[in-house]
């Protein structure tokens, strides 16, 4: 369970390579050699055997001989990072702060402790917090340079047509089987008696930590039912926007580090918060988190209400569109008659896989039209028990992609392509434009970009 709202985390390939590429200290020889020169900047040997003992920690797959694709893709970054200061290209501070957080908490979560990871990582928070900035920085600079050279590619219901067609029969993709589904979701009453006893469980963790008896943290590792709770309730860096309302009014209105908030309600349940530090129009805070739980016998009531509901659909009393909009309390779907959207793809299409379990399993045995009986499923975003109806509305048996069934997936492939195709010919006029020098021994390579080596034909 987690109060931050659901967003694209910045450069996420970068920061998971982030652990393993500071993970060891870096050790120049007293003269390292130069491997490279792009414009006026050198490639050392030692960067290269850096990022090569990465690749391997991570068992990153490397199409090639390292030493040939290693100084080429740090070739290419410094051409991108050269392009960002002509246009003036910048990474927000804040953004940055936000995702080194994320990932510091990251490697506490997975470690530990804070000192378990200065430890790890052979040196203090504050350094690697510094070194996994930079790497984000560059991360962003280079993907926005990226976005800015193809922002105008657009993709038209023939050039999608064209490229499909052109595409070899072995490079057509298999889409596995699919389904989309329509959801009510209810969620049942919670006694008044249960609220009451979170609150005072809050109000005794307040009391306890204002006296001096314990530390918020210890009580967040045992009492917490956030996923910061292994981070002693950190949640990192972060601007107003990024958590629901009620919880950034109280966090950023938060002044004196010693005291705690009062108790604040949220969709996620109830919280007592902390500051931590404030950073211009940022502040990192730790919280408790506890949700009111729902009593055996509400769940059951509420397993009656929506089968009761059920038997009028199939007697075609009511419609499940219209049923969505008047009783589901699932925000996400309520106004869109039920329809269930997937994240990951922005379609309305789900592999199995990325359904909650529980409406899974009820979906694997159903026929298109086939309303399922209620059943219990945890909220994947709140972590709470909700009463649901599903209804399987298609199904797409696996086969290999073709464009009435699955235009969206094959224009962004012509896109992707597309985008591939005006990045590797800027590089390529870039690295005609540039002074660039590849020392003897690191030559003997194909590279994937043409003109490295200025007597290439």
């Amino acid at each position: 369970m987690n109060i931050v709202k659901s967003r694209n985390l910045i450069l996420g390939a970068v920061a998971l390579a982030a652990a393993c590429a500071v993970a060891a200290p870096v050790k120049k020889n007293v003269i390292d050699e130069v491997a490279w020169v792009v414009g006026d900047e050198p490639i050392y040997r030692s960067d290269i055997e850096d990022q090569y003992m990465q690749m391997r920690q991570e068992g990153a797959p490397i199409q090639g001989d390292p030493y040939c694709v290693i100084p080429e893709q740090l070739a290419v970054q410094k051409l991108f990072l050269h392009q960002a200061k002509i246009d003036t290209i910048e990474a927000p501070e804040s953004q940055l702060s936000s995702g080194v957080e994320k990932r510091i908490n990251y490697f506490v979560a997975n470690l530990g402790s804070r000192e378990k990871v200065e430890e790890y990582f052979h040196k203090p928070i504050n350094a690697l917090r510094e070194e996994l900035k930079e790497m984000m920085r560059t991360g962003y600079i280079v993907d926005q340079v990226q976005a800015t050279l193809t922002k105008d590619i657009k993709a038209t219901p023939n050039d999608v047509r064209k490229y499909f067609d052109a595409l070899p029969a072995d490079s057509v993709p298999y889409v596995p089987m699919q389904v989309e589904t329509q959801l009510i979701s209810i969620n049942p009453r919670i006694p008044e008696q249960e609220i009451e006893d979170v609150k005072a469980r809050l109000r005794d963790y307040s009391e306890r930590i204002n006296n001096g008896e314990s530390s918020f943290s210890s009580l967040a590792i045992l009492h917490s039912e956030d996923g910061s709770n292994l981070q002693g309730g950190e949640l990192g860096f972060h601007g107003r926007a990024d958590w629901v309302p009620e919880f950034s009014q109280v966090a950023f209105n938060l002044t004196d580090p010693n005291k705690v908030s009062r108790i604040v309600e949220t969709e996620y349940g109830y919280h007592i918060i902390q500051l931590i530090e404030k950073r211009g129009d940022q502040v990192n805070v730790r919280h408790i988190l506890l949700t009111p739980k729902v009593s055996s016998k509400d769940l059951a009531d509420g397993v009656v209400k929506l089968d009761s509901l059920r038997k009028e659909m199939v007697a075609g009393k009511v419609s499940f569109d219209e049923a969505a909009y008047w009783i589901s309390q699932d925000k996400d779907t309520k106004n869109n008659k039920g329809v269930m959207m997937n994240m990951k793809t922005g379609s309305n299409r789900f592999e199995m896989q990325d359904l909650p379990p529980e409406m899974a399993r009820k979906v694997e045995t159903m026929q298109p039209g086939d309303i399922s009986e209620a059943f219990i499923m945890k909220d994947p975003k709140k972590n709470r028990d909700v009463i649901a109806l599903v209804k399987l509305t298609k199904r797409i048996p696996g086969h290999k992609a073709n464009l009435s069934e699955d235009y969206n997936m094959i224009k962004q492939m012509f896109e992707a392509h597309a985008k591939g195709k005006v990045v590797k010919d800027w590089v390529e006029k870039k690295i005609g434009e540039t002074y660039t020098k590849v020392s003897d021994g690191w030559g003997n390579c194909e590279f994937t970009y043409k003109g490295w080596q200025k007597n290439e034909k």
